[in-house]
């Protein structure tokens, strides 16, 4: 059975009425909502193939219908094509990201300014759409090893500078045994550095750490000791640290406020752990490659807590390789079109604003 026209723009009418009221939509109501100046028994017969498709359903027998998890995704997939095709359409110049010449003083300054920022920016999605808001800080696509420094403070203590991709920089105190002198610590710096430059976490292996500290002499369990504040930094880094707000919204929404439907979706924004997979997934590389928004729609959400919901994120970017998202989560009779827009202004500033801060 083929979707033309007239089948699509009823089941638009369809999941924009059951969007607005949240309430089983009939063929009459239809009927008035329309251009198509189609009788309701016509309406009846459209809306009953779209049931036949999987569009829409029918709850009760006496009831109108409601939309599919199928129905919305295809009126969502309409709505983000519609708003692709009219950013075209205006030709704007891609934002030009500069170069990064911040040391790491600075870049470290950045991400503790981020926080504040990017927890001001959850609350007011929350408070704006009446959803519940999350967004994650930056974090490099795979974490790797970019420098090591290796600074002597005293005769007892050495200060490791670690600087991994996309210039986060990490500082720890090592306490040393016996004394080392300058020209072998430019020798540890030299050794590290060309062993360990580039490499990831699942990269650095016991086989490595071991030459290492034979090539290291009398200073090999200082080197193993480096090496295990590094591994712990770079895996420290492949964590994600999520801010969330609005989480009370939920109960906003019948069909999301039964006590352990959200009592489980609120356990999972307190604990964010189990968010990790929904705020990692494809940073930067998004389904839809212009508007930047990857949108989830019932079963398809990677949260099993969530699979009653429907959740929008975008993908904003630190610098070049960083990246973060912001995201919101609510009923899938969510009002799509208010959400993308709200996504799409916040990930915009937010590009901006970060690329301005260089």
């Amino acid at each position: 059975m083929e979707l033309d026209a007239r089948k699509k723009k009823i089941l638009q009418a369809v999941i924009k009425n059951y969007l607005e009221t949240g309430e089983p939509v009939g063929s009459r109501t239809i009927s008035k909502y329309t251009d198509l100046e189609l009788s309701a028994a016509t309406i009846r017969n459209e809306m009953a193939d779209l049931e036949e498709m999987g569009y829409i359903f029918q709850p009760h027998t006496s009831a109108g219908r409601i939309p599919t998890d199928a129905g919305y995704r295809l009126y969502v997939d309409d709505m983000l094509q519609t708003r692709a095709e009219q950013m075209n359409s205006r030709q704007e110049e891609p934002l030009r990201h500069a170069e990064n010449t911040a040391g790491p003083d600075r870049m470290e300054e950045r991400f503790e300014r981020i926080e504040t920022v990017l927890k001001d920016v959850v609350k007011m999605l929350a408070v704006n759409t009446n959803y519940t808001s999350v967004v994650s800080m930056p974090q490099a696509n795979r974490n790797r090893l970019k420098f090591l420094q290796l600074t002597l403070l005293d005769s007892k203590k050495l200060l490791c500078t670690i600087v991994l991709e996309g210039n986060i920089v990490k500082n720890e105190m090592i306490s040393i045994k016996d004394e080392i002198d300058q020209q072998t610590l430019l020798k540890l710096n030299l050794l590290m550095n060309s062993t360990l430059n580039g490499l990831t976490l699942k990269e650095i292996n016991f086989d490595m750490a071991a030459r290492m500290a034979e090539q290291a002499d009398k200073h090999g369990e200082l080197v193993s000791d480096i090496l295990s504040h590094i591994v712990a930094t770079i895996g420290s880094a492949d964590g994600i640290e999520i801010f969330t707000s609005g989480a009370k919204n939920i109960f906003r929404y019948p069909e999301l406020a039964d006590s352990m439907r959200a009592g489980e979706i609120i356990s999972t924004l307190e604990e964010k752990e189990l968010l990790t997979e929904l705020m990692t997934e494809d940073h930067g590389d998004d389904s839809d490659k212009t508007t930047g928004i990857q949108v989830y729609i019932g079963k398809e959400t990677p949260v099993n807590s969530m699979k009653d919901c429907s959740v929008i994120t975008a993908t904003y970017e630190f610098e070049k390789g960083v990246y973060g998202k912001v995201g919101i989560i609510g009923p899938k009779r969510m009002d799509y079109e208010k959400v993308v827009a709200a996504l799409s202004n916040v990930t915009d500033s937010l590009d901006k604003k970060f690329n301005k801060d260089k």
